[in-house]
């Protein structure tokens, strides 16, 4: 069995739930796209009891969710794609979030007994998706005119939360409050907005990344709130050499030992998602000790320099990231950014409960 895994931590997920709901009053949806962020949709929703919501990309994601016993409102967060998808989250009690006039026409060609709430996304000055702000008005007059639609709410989506003095974010947020319907659901605020923006925390707030144990934030500056890691993805030493100085490691001869010096070959590669472009910068974690990546990833291994490393050997455990070694200062050292990392693993990669 190959050695490579993401280790997921139960206690560690429900503690940054936990966290969040200490910073907020508002209803939380934890947002479990994407596979759960990499950490496995339905695994993530069903150790998330207390969320009252979940947030979803699509309707596939919706209904696996619902095959998996979830019973919690799932919002799918790009709503539908297809006027044929409209039965379907009636039946199965879904709640779509509709930010284009073409979903607002199939929603009124329904003619089925069933309904369904739904989320009017507003764009705030993200530009992404969403209607102008002019056009709300009219779009809520359309929607509550039709009668499978049960419930609706005002969503929008922050560009730049993270930054904690930003002009772009206090603007978003002013024009989503002049948005005013009585009774309707709104929702404004991501992990950097949960954190740094408590007046765009309204009805309902919506963390991702920072459920996983992990947020956007400048390089040597310290976490706002105490986060754990959820995944640690780790390998062993398949191999320890002692190679020379001139001798090239890996595809391309890329690196060069400068120096004689040991060399170890970790059973992890691009093929289970560790980016293949890591080589420079970015480090491992062998015996408490970092490791630089050297040369270039392979489909289904790495190599590390063990000069810092006393003792190193086949079989020793390899942290990639996670536990000792968090998701952000990896992403940070290779010039990405934490969901990358998280979300490009691949289904070959096993994930097991840490016990």
């Amino acid at each position: 069995m190959r050695p490579a895994c993401a280790s997921l931590d139960a206690v560690a997920l429900a503690h940054n739930f936990a966290e969040v709901r200490a910073l907020t009053k508002a209803r939380i949806m934890a947002i479990v796209k994407a596979n759960g962020y990499g950490h496995g949709l339905v695994w993530v929703a069903k150790t998330l009891t207390k969320a009252d919501a979940f947030g979803v990309a699509s309707l596939e994601e919706g209904l696996e969710l619902r095959a998996a016993g979830i019973q919690q409102e799932i919002c799918l967060l790009e709503g539908f794609f297809d006027a044929r998808e409209i039965p379907v989250i009636l039946h199965h009690g879904l709640t779509p979030v509709i930010h284009d006039h073409y979903q607002v026409e199939a929603l009124k060609a329904v003619r089925a007994e069933q309904r369904c709430d739904a989320w009017i996304k507003v764009d705030t000055g993200m530009h992404r998706l969403g209607f102008d702000p002019s056009e709300i008005p009219r779009v809520v007059a359309d929607l509550n005119a039709l009668p499978c639609i049960a419930r609706l709410g005002l969503l929008s989506h922050l560009a730049c939360a993270e930054e904690v003095d930003s002009a772009a974010t206090q603007h978003q947020i002013d024009t989503f409050e002049k948005l005013v319907f009585p009774g309707f659901r709104r929702s404004l605020a991501n992990s950097a907005g949960i954190v740094h923006w408590r007046a765009a925390h309204a009805d309902f707030v919506r963390p991702g990344l920072m459920l996983y144990g992990a947020l956007l934030k400048a390089p040597n500056t310290p976490a706002p709130v105490r986060l754990k890691p959820v995944m640690t993805l780790h390998s062993r030493l398949i191999s320890v050499r002692w190679r020379r100085a001139g001798d090239a490691i890996g595809y391309g001869g890329t690196y060069r030992c400068p120096q004689d010096m040991p060399v170890g070959v970790v059973g992890v590669g691009y093929g289970d998602g560790y980016p293949r472009e890591f080589h420079t910068g970015v480090s491992v974690l062998v015996r408490g000790r970092r490791a630089p990546v050297i040369g270039r990833v392979s489909m289904d291994m790495l190599t590390i320099d063990l000069r810092g490393v006393a003792g190193a050997q086949v079989g020793d455990e390899v942290t990639l990231w996670g536990q000792g070694l968090p998701v952000e200062e990896v992403a940070h050292a290779a010039g990405t950014i934490p969901y990358t990392l998280l979300c490009g693993l691949t289904q070959r990669l096993p994930r097991r409960e840490r016990p």
